[in-house]
């Protein structure tokens, strides 16, 4: 719900509580991929980019807590795909949805101060719920995106354990002393200056497996959201995912994209796959 003028917005890590209480866990990743336009039979421009992007939004923003649209695939096509992204960002807020722009961006010293203004600052036609960082400049490079977040309500994901099998180089390095474990105590030291549910969030890949406990990362220490890409497509489901975040569970936000987009351009469709991945992803009801 956008706040009303004047009014302060509620942190971000407050509000996607709420969001969840309401809607359930799922997070619907928004990828419009060369190759899922030409499968909706929709042309590789900015105006197919605009009814793929709009097509989901609509079909599945009562059945998830946020959708993540990938910043990049609006970039290819220049400015009037970042214009599209502008627009999409506003009508999700319009339809109460929260967005996290998947831009991973990391920076230092005024770059990454412009950064922050340009996805988390209030006034900023690309300013979304929550933004994904790269931390890998160093975890303190981020300050200017971590303090524009919390002035303005706002929320980050910090890259701490991805999928991809190039990671583990840098993630991984110093075993028990990981760069992956000194990311996630990085990002709990900045939730526990905080009130209430902390909105400085960690990105750890859903088929990440037992890299999590191997690395010795506390999660449960987090008092944060973990975004959890991979489900659907690359084949975690509940069973994958109690096993990577164990007592950490409730923190995660699993998100899937191609195993719902696959349904599209019928809006029913898109909605039918939704609706059954936030089933299959509710804690609540799951068996322990």
């Amino acid at each position: 719900m956008l706040p009303s003028p004047g009014s302060p917005r509620a942190s971000f890590g407050s509000r996607l509580d709420t969001a969840r209480e309401r809607k359930g866990n799922l997070c619907v990743g928004i990828d419009p991929h060369p190759g899922l336009l030409a499968a909706w039979k929709l042309p590789d421009t900015a105006a197919g980019l605009e009814r793929f992007s709009f097509t989901v939004l609509e079909a599945v923003a009562g059945l998830c807590c946020a959708v993540k649209p990938q910043v990049a695939l609006y970039e290819r096509h220049g400015s009037q795909g970042i214009a599209v992204l502008e627009r999409l960002l506003q009508r999700a807020a319009e339809l109460e949805v929260l967005t996290i722009a998947d831009a991973k961006r990391g920076d230092i010293g005024s770059t990454m101060t412009a950064y922050a203004e340009a996805w988390l600052a209030d006034g900023s036609a690309l300013a979304a719920d929550a933004l994904t960082l790269n931390p890998y400049l160093g975890f303190e490079s981020l300050r200017p995106a971590l303090d524009c977040a919390a002035a303005h309500g706002r929320g980050v994901f910090v890259l701490a354990l991805t999928s991809n099998p190039e990671g583990a180089s840098v993630q991984h390095a110093g075993g028990e002393r990981s760069v992956a474990r000194s990311i996630a105590e990085s990002a709990a030291a900045e939730n526990a200056a905080q009130e209430g549910p902390g909105s400085v969030g960690l990105v750890i890949g859903a088929t990440v497996g037992s890299a999590v406990a191997r690395l010795q990362l506390d999660l449960a220490a987090l008092n944060g959201p973990i975004l959890a890409p991979g489900v659907g497509a690359q084949g975690a489901g509940m069973q994958e995912l109690r096993g990577t975040f164990g007592n950490a569970i409730a923190s995660v936000l699993p998100t899937s994209s191609r195993a719902i987009l696959a349904h599209g351009p019928d809006p029913a469709a898109l909605a039918e796959a939704a609706a059954l991945a936030r089933n299959n992803l509710n804690w609540a009801s799951a068996a322990d």
